[in-house]
């Protein structure tokens, strides 16, 4: 049974393309309180379902899928620019398939718009028209207006007109930012990438007894199954562990893990990897907000996904990655790693910032570990004892060494230095992720 939330979400998600959104309208339509009605709509908000814009309201927008999540609609285009809508605004839920800078005579500047594009262009007010007849949208820089009779043809065409106050150079790099981050999440890999829907999930009910458990165990040869109400909220796990010895009539729910722990669809492969490991469990039951189950992932699910990701190539550079790329391996018996700082990775002193200090040395440290043949590991915590201002351009000298390691743990040193000269020390602390 759904839930009034989730009944909200299924009926913005049946709107139409292009339709505005109101808290109160949704409250009315589905006789809900204010209260409910906004959330479901910043929910929607986040799955990326509708857009809100200042002076014109929410729209519902194309929903993007992961292979093209680099295309962006016209109202995303507004909040990145911080615009204000001149005209169009019913076309406003399009995606734009390219973007063309109008630096250049009229008839050159149209040989490049057509449909789908948007023409970011200053005070032109013919480019303005010529591009709309053509089928592109219109970002005009440096906060100008444009003709009424502009504006009318923009609603005729459902073709927006933007309006920003910054410079067309900064809206080019303000629109490239937020693609580039776009393809970064596309890399990410969440939950609902690899998860077992539950239409393929083997689950127990509360009030089932031991002796279901057993046939259930028997059909799939899983040990561990979440258990639901009738409604299918979860209430908790049971394993194999949880009903040895006991009697058959008994109750699945006296055996059982109560108030289990359980992830979302929005969680991080990594995140939910390194939960599992941590807490020792197998299985981690999927649920929405309301705790309804959704699904499950197993450990190997998350162990052959995170395999999977790291053969990818990557399209967006983060830190880690501009990190990994100054990295260079030097020495075959004692590991040492040789790395320049480049200007990305400075604070506003002009010395390496933290960020890339201590990622310098949570990759090192899983780079020795991979050497010793104990496969992926996660920071567990670090400790910097000491770090002295290093200028960019230097080239730093890493020297990890093993002082401990167990089965699940391992305990490495970190001396850095610069041309000979001690600039950091750390101990950091592994969890080693089981295969």
């Amino acid at each position: 049974m759904s839930t009034k939330h989730e009944k909200i979400l299924q009926y913005i998600e049946s709107l139409p393309v292009g339709d505005k959104i109101s808290v109160r309208q949704i409250a009315k339509e589905m006789q809900v309180s204010e209260g409910t009605a906004y959330r479901a709509i910043k929910e929607a908000e986040n799955r990326r379902l509708v857009s809100s814009i200042e002076r014109v309201g929410t729209i519902r927008i194309e929903k993007k899928k992961k292979e093209n999540i680099e295309r962006l609609t016209f109202a995303e285009i507004v909040n990145i620019v911080d615009g204000q809508v001149l005209g169009g605004k019913t076309g406003l839920h399009k995606t734009l398939t390219k973007f063309v800078i109008g630096a250049m005579q009229l008839e050159d500047m149209m040989r490049y718009t057509d449909a789908g594009s948007l023409l970011i262009v200053g005070n032109r007010i013919r480019a303005h028209e010529n591009a709309l007849r053509a089928g592109a949208a219109v970002l005009i820089t440096g906060g100008f207006d444009t003709t009424e009779d502009n504006k009318q043809l923009a609603d005729s065409l459902d073709l927006p007109i933007i309006s920003t106050s910054y410079d067309t150079f900064t809206v080019a790099t303000m629109i490239n930012r937020a693609i580039y981050d776009q393809l970064i999440k596309k890399d990410i890999l969440f939950i609902e990438d690899i998860y077992v829907p539950m239409t393929d999930t083997s689950v127990l009910r509360n009030d089932e007894m031991i002796h279901h458990f057993h046939k259930l165990n028997e059909r799939t040869t899983h040990g561990a199954f979440p258990v639901v109400t009738m409604n299918n909220k979860l209430v908790g796990m049971v394993t194999v562990k949880d009903v040895i010895g006991r009697e058959e009539d008994e109750l699945i729910e006296k055996v059982m893990t109560k108030n289990p722990i359980a992830g979302s669809m929005k969680m991080s492969v990594a995140s939910a990897g390194h939960r599992m490991i941590w807490e020792g469990i197998d299985l981690l039951p999927i649920v929405n907000d309301d705790n309804v189950l959704q699904g499950v992932i197993s450990r190997q699910d998350v162990l052959k996904a995170l395999q999977l990701a790291q053969r990818q190539p990557q399209h967006g550079e983060t830190i880690d990655d501009l990190v990994k790329n100054e990295m260079k391996v030097l020495g075959d018996e004692d590991l040492i790693v040789e790395f320049k700082v480049t200007p990305q990775m400075t604070n506003q002193y002009g010395a390496i910032s933290y960020g890339a200090f201590t990622t310098l040395l949570a990759e090192v440290g899983s780079f020795a570990l991979k050497r010793r043949k104990r496969g992926d590991a996660v920071a567990e915590n670090m400790t910097i004892y000491f770090i002295k201002p290093v200028q960019m351009e230097s080239t730093l000298t890493v020297k990890p060494r093993i002082l401990d390691m167990s089965r699940k743990f391992v305990k490495m040193d970190f001396e850095v230095f610069n041309q000979q000269v001690l600039v950091g020390k750390a101990m950091m602390m592994f969890q080693l992720l089981e295969r």
